[in-house]
């Protein structure tokens, strides 16, 4: 979360409720964050000195905004070109699509690279483990939950496929 809030800070300084109606305008969608979440996330950033808080010209309620420093667009970039770590990788690599127009254009290609590849590479896993699947015999007792079982596989195995073509497609536009 650290990183699509210093990715949202591109844009130029935020206040923490501007930061959460980003997130319900349309971020929470793909990427869960409750307001306490949101809050430390921001201290984390700011503990770190990837971003200051500053407060707000026109602002008669001491209102307070963050502001990205040199540091977190460094941190930022480095994770944007970084590989997706971890077993729930469509959260990372979509908040790494909405923020990819904040990529310079020359590193683009690269992030969507390296998005293809862990795609790649969790698609591999689920046709072997599909393979292995479909040589073994399966007793005619639980024939029936294996087919549900299988075809739960199967739905992984398509969504890895079109998210493969849609990051094609993203590189291709």
């Amino acid at each position: 979360m650290q990183f699509l809030i210093l990715g949202l800070l591109l844009d130029g300084p935020l206040s923490l409720y501007d930061v959460r109606k980003r997130f319900a305008a349309g971020i929470s969608l793909f990427y869960a964050a409750s307001f306490g979440s949101i809050q430390r996330a921001l201290g984390q950033v700011e503990s770190k000195g990837w971003v200051t808080r500053v407060d707000a010209d026109d602002s008669r309620r001491r209102k307070k905004l963050y502001v990205i420093e040199d540091s977190g667009r460094r941190a930022w970039r480095e994770w944007m070109l970084s590989p997706i770590t971890g077993s729930d990788p469509e959260p990372t690599m979509l908040a790494k699509v909405y923020l990819l127009g904040s990529l310079p254009a020359a590193d683009r290609g690269d992030c969507l690279r390296m998005l293809r590849e862990r795609i790649a590479a969790d698609a591999d896993r689920l046709v072997s483990l599909a393979a292995e699947l479909d040589e073994t015999e399966i007793p005619d007792d639980v024939r029936e939950v294996y087919g549900y079982r299988r075809a739960t596989l199967d739905h992984g195995i398509r969504a890895q496929a079109l998210t493969a073509r849609w990051l094609d497609e993203l590189e291709t536009s």
